[in-house]
C-alpha cells in the first residue's frame, strides 16, 4: 500500500511520535510510507527510517494558506501514487479532504484530542474511516459530531517495547523519591494542582524530587510562569527541576520512581501513562477521557479525580509508603502493556484500517425519476452488481418517493434511499438535508444516471470522491469525471452505458426487470378472474394514457374504440391501463363499445401489480410512457407508438415488438403540446390491428 500521513510538525509529542513508529514499520513489511509536515526534529529519525518527507507549512490556521496547500497536496498524493491519506490533526485534516476529492485517494482520520463542537472540527468526522485512540473520544464522535458507528475504529497509541526497559520500581528506589510529569505546559495539563498535591507531600517526603518534563508553546508562557510562581511560593523551587522538551523519554522514566497524569479534561488517550508503565513506573492519573481504557483503578495505577491535589498528594503517598504496591501496579500495568499496547499491534490494527478501507466500497447510484426511466434503470443496476460484488461492495440507490416501490424487492441493492423532492425536500434546503444524510453513509463513488441539476448537486453534497455522470452544462462541472452527452440518437440503455463505462462496465445484456411479489400476483389474478376471463382467451392490454404533461402522446379516442372492436369480433379480451386520473375516460370509452366487453384496470393496480397485469398480456400496445417499459421488462410483446418523440432514443429493449411512428416534417418536435396532432393521428387502428395480429401468430 502507498499511504500518506499529514500532521502539523514532526517535533517531539505523542501524535509525532506514533508517525513515525507507524512509518518504520509500514516500510518495514514493504509499503511505502511519506508524511507531509510543517518539519521538525523527528524528520531525520523519519528519513532514517526509509519514510519519505514533505514540508509544507500545513499548520497555519489561515484560511488563504489551506486553499493554497490543496493543489500542492492533490499534486504530491498524484505524484507518489497515494492510495491512503492519513490526517492527524484538523488543520492537516481539511487540506487533506479537498486534496483525495481531486483525486482518488481514501481520506482517513484519527482523532488525537476531545474536539470542541465546532465547525472548524467536522472534518475530522468526514473521512471514510475514523480512528479513534478510546472509547470515550468514539463516544464523543458519534454523539457530537453524528459519526456513523460503522466508520469508526479503535486503534490505541503504542509503545515501542523495543525502546523502554522494564525497570522494577521495588529495586530502584532508592533515598530520592523522584516524582514527574510529562507533557506540554498548558491548563488543560494540570501543572497547577500537581504542584499543590507536591506541596502536600513534601513534608512527609523530605527528599523528594520533582521533574517537569516538557514546555509551553508560545501562547501559553504566561501559564507557564504562573506555574513556577507557585513553585516558589510553595517553597519547591529547590527540589524541582523544568527540564523543558526531552526526546529520551525512556532515559527520563528510568530515573522516576511514579508518573502524574494531572489532566483536567478529557484526555484522547494517554500516551505518557502507557511508556511509563512500559518502563516499570508506577502512575497516579486523573479519572478522565481514554485513560479509564488504560487503567484500572488499584490493579495497574491509581486513578483520581480531576483538579483535586489532595487525592494526587494521597494517591502518591500511597506509591511512596508501600514499594510492594508499587511493584504490583507496575507489574500488571507491564504485562496490560504488553498485550495491548505494543506497537506491533497499533501497526496490524492501523494496517486493518487501511485494508478495509480500500476492498469496502459503497456506490450510490442516482435516479431519482421518472417511473420509467427507474425501469430502464435496471440494466444498469445488474452490471453494476456483476462488476462489484456482494463481498466488497454496497451499492444504495437514491429514488424520488413517487417510483419507489419498482425497486422495494431488487435484488441488485443492498439500501433503498427515498427522497421526495417535490413536496419535504423541495429546494435547496432540501438538497442539503438528503445531501448531509448522504455524507453520513460515506460513500465512495456516485453514478449519478438522471444528470439533473438537481441530482448534480446531490453527487456532490454526498462527499463522494468520484462522481460520474454526463457532461451537459448542468451544474455537471460538480462531477469529477465526466463524459460528454452530445445526445446521439441510441436507445435509452446503451445511453446509461456510456457512463458506466468509465467505470469498466460493457453492456453485454441490456434486459429490464421488475420483480413484482406473489401478493401482486394475486391481486391480479382476482380481478380478471372477476371479470370471467377464460384461461385460453388472448388478452390485449392497451395503456390509455400519458404523463398529464404530454397530452401529445395521446392516441386518439375514435381510434381505441375501433381497435377494441375489432378485437373483441376476434373473441380478444381487452384490458386498458391507466391512472386514477383516467377513469372517466376508460368509462366513457367502455360506454361507447357495444359488442366488446372491456376489462377496465384503470386506477386499480399499483406499479408492481400493473407489471403483473401486463405479464399476463400476449400483447400490450402503449404510447412512449412507463407502461411500455414495464411490458418489455415483464417480457410481453409490445406495440410501440410514437409520435412527438424520437423512438430510436426512448425505445426500451425487447424481443418480440413493433414500433409505429410517422416520418412528418415537424416529428419528433418534443413538444407536450399541439393543435393538429398529426404524428399520433396519422397512426391508423388498421395498422395497430395488423401488428397486433402478427405478433399474436
Amino acid at each position: 500500500m502507498r499511504i500518506l500521513q499529514i500532521l502539523p510538525e514532526l517535533n517531539v509529542g505523542g501524535v509525532e511520535t506514533g508517525t513515525v513508529d507507524l512509518c518504520k514499520y509500514l516500510v518495514r513489511l514493504g509499503h511505502k510510507a511519506v508524511v507531509v509536515s510543517a518539519g521538525g526534529a523527528l524528520v531525520k529519525e523519519l528519513e532514517a527510517g526509509g519514510a519519505k518527507h514533505y514540508t509544507l507549512p500545513v499548520h497555519k490556521k489561515s484560511i488563504v494558506s489551506i486553499f493554497k496547500l490543496i493543489p500542492q497536496l492533490a499534486e504530491i498524493i498524484k505524484n507518489e501514487e497515494i492510495e491512503i491519506v492519513h490526517a492527524r490533526s484538523r488543520v492537516p485534516a481539511w487540506i487533506a479532504f479537498f486534496a483525495c476529492r481531486r483525486g482518488k485517494a481514501v481520506f482517513i482520520t484519527t482523532c488525537h484530542g476531545y474536539y470542541k463542537k465546532h465547525f472548524f472540527s467536522l472534518v475530522m468526522g468526514w473521512a471514510k474511516r475514523v480512528i479513534v485512540l478510546s472509547n470515550v473520544i468514539a463516544r464523543h464522535m458519534i454523539e457530537d459530531f453524528m459519526v456513523p458507528h460503522e466508520r469508526i475504529r479503535l486503534v490505541p497509541r503504542s509503545v515501542d517495547l523495543e525502546r523502554f526497559k522494564y525497570l522494577d520500581p521495588q529495586a530502584k528506589r532508592k533515598e530520592d523519591f523522584n516524582v514527574g510529569i510529562i507533557g506540554r505546559i498548558t491548563p488543560l495539563k494540570g501543572h497547577l494542582h500537581f504542584i499543590k498535591a507536591m506541596a502536600r507531600i513534601y513534608r512527609s517526603v523530605p527528599r523528594l524530587k520533582i521533574w517537569i518534563i516538557g514546555d509551553a508553546p508560545a501562547s501559553k508562557e504566561a501559564y507557564k510562569e504562573e506555574v513556577q510562581v507557585l513553585t516558589r511560593r510553595l517553597g519547591l523551587w529547590h527540589c524541582t527541576e523544568f527540564l523543558g522538551t526531552q526526546r529520551d523519554i525512556p532515559g527520563i522514566l528510568a530515573h522516576l520512581d511514579l508518573v502524574v497524569l494531572a489532566t483536567t479534561t478529557h484526555e484522547a488517550f494517554g500516551r505518557v501513562v502507557v511508556e511509563a508503565q512500559a518502563a516499570g513506573v508506577p502512575v497516579v492519573a486523573t479519572k478522565v477521557g481514554g485513560v479509564v481504557d488504560i487503567i484500572e483503578d488499584g490493579e495497574n495505577g491509581l486513578l483520581v479525580p480531576p483538579a483535586d491535589p489532595k487525592a494526587i498528594a494521597d494517591a502518591a503517598m500511597r506509591i511512596f509508603k508501600d514499594t510492594g504496591l508499587a511493584r504490583a501496579l507496575a507489574e500488571n500495568a507491564y504485562a496490560k502493556v504488553k498485550e495491548k499496547y505494543n506497537v506491533e499491534l497499533m501497526v496490524k490494527n492501523t494496517l486493518d484500517v487501511y485494508r478495509d478501507a480500500l476492498s469496502n466500497f459503497k456506490i450510490l447510484m442516482i435516479k431519482l425519476s421518472s417511473l420509467g426511466d427507474i425501469i430502464l434503470s435496471t440494466a444498469a443496476l445488474r452490471a453494476i452488481r456483476e462488476k462489484f460484488p456482494r463481498e466488497n461492495f454496497k451499492v444504495s440507490f437514491l429514488v424520488g418517493e413517487e417510483s419507489k416501490d419498482v425497486l422495494l424487492r431488487c435484488p441488485y441493492i443492498d439500501e433503498l434511499l427515498v427522497c421526495d423532492l417535490k413536496n419535504k425536500d423541495k429546494g435547496f434546503n432540501g438538497l442539503w438535508n438528503i445531501g448531509r444524510i448522504l455524507r453520513k453513509k460515506s460513500f465512495d463513488i456516485a453514478i449519478d444516471m438522471q444528470n439533473s441539476r438537481s441530482s448534480h448537486m446531490l453527487a456532490y453534497l454526498s462527499g463522494c470522491v468520484n462522481r460520474y455522470g454526463y457532461d451537459n452544462k448542468k451544474l455537471s462541472f460538480l462531477l469529477n469525471h465526466r463524459i460528454k452527452d452530445l445526445k446521439p440518437r441510441i436507445d435509452p440503455v446503451t445511453h446509461q452505458f456510456r457512463i458506466l463505462k468509465m467505470l469498466g462496465i460493457d453492456l453485454l445484456d441490456n434486459r429490464l426487470e421488475l420483480w413484482p411479489s406473489p401478493e401482486d400476483v394475486k391481486h391480479v389474478d382476482e380481478l380478471l378472474n372477476s371479470q370471467w376471463l377464460s384461461e385460453t382467451q388472448k388478452v390485449v392490454g392497451i395503456n390509455i394514457s400519458a404523463s398529464q404533461k404530454w397530452s401529445t402522446k395521446l392516441w386518439p379516442r375514435q381510434y381505441l374504440l375501433k381497435l377494441c372492436e375489432e378485437l373483441g369480433f376476434r373473441d380478444i379480451r381487452v384490458v386498458v391501463t391507466g391512472t386514477e386520473h383516467d377513469l372517466v375516460y376508460a368509462n366513457m370509452l367502455i360506454s361507447s363499445l357495444k359488442n366488446t366487453k372491456v376489462i377496465n384496470a384503470c386506477g386499480k393496480t399499483s406499479v408492481n401489480e400493473l407489471a403483473s397485469l401486463i405479464k399476463k398480456c400476449h400483447v400490450f400496445i402503449s404510447a412512449d410512457s412507463s407502461p411500455l417499459h414495464i411490458a418489455s421488462a415483464v417480457g410481453t410483446p409490445f406495440i410501440a407508438l410514437f409520435g412527438p418523440t424520437d423512438a430510436a432514443r426512448h425505445l426500451p429493449p425487447g424481443k418480440d415488438y413493433v414500433v409505429i411512428n410517422k416520418d412528418l416534417s415537424c416529428s419528433p418536435c418534443y413538444k407536450s403540446k399541439c393543435r393538429t396532432k398529426r404524428c399520433m393521428i396519422a397512426i391508423t387502428p388498421e395498422e395497430v390491428l395488423a401488428a397486433v395480429e402478427k405478433l399474436l401468430k
